[in-house]
């Protein structure tokens, strides 16, 4: 098949609203039967279970058994980068400017990016590390410094496991609200689960969003991190949409335990 054919096909499985809906339900890194996506993409089951069926045909799902139950999450992280990145690109109408202004808050400032950290929180994560040279980011790739590498260690993070894992070790993505670089990567991965560890954030329930403890916010304030020093983040459910684009932003989640898959 010629890499236009494939463009195609996979801009055919985006351009239903309600598979785009599964998909960004599904950014937040959890595995979901077909009837909780169902609720998320407003569809019925039956319904759900014919988009679900043509995602994982076109290799941006997969399916996982497990007992009576069957959870779907997304394929890769590359495919959660792919989705973020079109979010990135789609363009509100004049009258919504500032983009994103109709953003739910707690959206906006602190979210999951699949397997790690985006919003206000990952952007400016990611600007002490850059200020910090603790790594080194250009043309959307990225390294980690040996002071970074220390730095990492000592915040727990398993830089052994990271560089062992089947993808990008250190990258960076452009936050689609903050229109800034957040870490991603193995790395950035890694940098989640020892937050999500240590409960310096929580997810909010039914929600990609996450929540800054106060135990988040000391740490953050001793690591530099000045945005977040003596902030609190709104506890509101996000919902709303990007402009136009047909890519929902009300996203769903579960909490923390529960099927949360971490990319290797």
């Amino acid at each position: 098949m010629a890499d236009t054919d494939m463009l195609a096909q996979i801009a055919g499985l985006l351009g239903e609203p309600a598979r785009t809906r599964i998909l960004n339900a599904l950014l937040g890194g959890c595995a979901l039967t077909a009837k909780e996506l169902a609720y998320f993409a407003g569809v019925t089951p039956a319904t759900a279970s014919s988009h679900l069926s043509r995602l994982v045909g076109g290799r941006l799902l997969v399916m996982e058994k497990q007992g009576r139950c069957h959870y779907y999450r997304l394929q890769s992280a590359e495919v959660a980068g792919a989705i973020e990145g079109l979010m990135t690109v789609a363009v509100a109408p004049a009258q919504d400017w500032p983009p994103n202004h109709h953003v739910a808050p707690a959206l906006r400032e602190a979210r999951m990016c699949y397997d790690h950290m985006a919003g206000r929180l990952g952007v400016s994560l990611c600007d002490m590390l850059q200020r910090r040279h603790y790594v080194v980011l250009e043309d959307g790739g990225g390294e980690v410094t040996s002071s970074g590498e220390r730095f990492f260690t000592r915040l727990g993070v398993d830089l052994r496991r990271a560089r062992g894992a089947k993808r990008r070790y250190c990258r960076a993505c452009i936050d689609w609200t903050e229109r800034r670089h957040h870490l991603s990567g193995a790395i950035g991965a890694a940098l989640a689960e020892v937050f999500l560890q240590h409960r310096w954030v929580s997810r909010i329930p039914d929600s990609r969003a996450l929540s800054v403890t106060p135990a988040g916010h000391r740490k953050l304030g001793e690591l530099g991190v000045a945005d977040f020093r003596s902030r609190r983040l709104p506890n509101a459910r996000p919902t709303g949409r990007l402009g136009n684009a047909g890519i929902s932003l009300t996203a769903a989640g579960v909490d923390a335990g529960r099927h949360r898959l971490i990319a290797a």
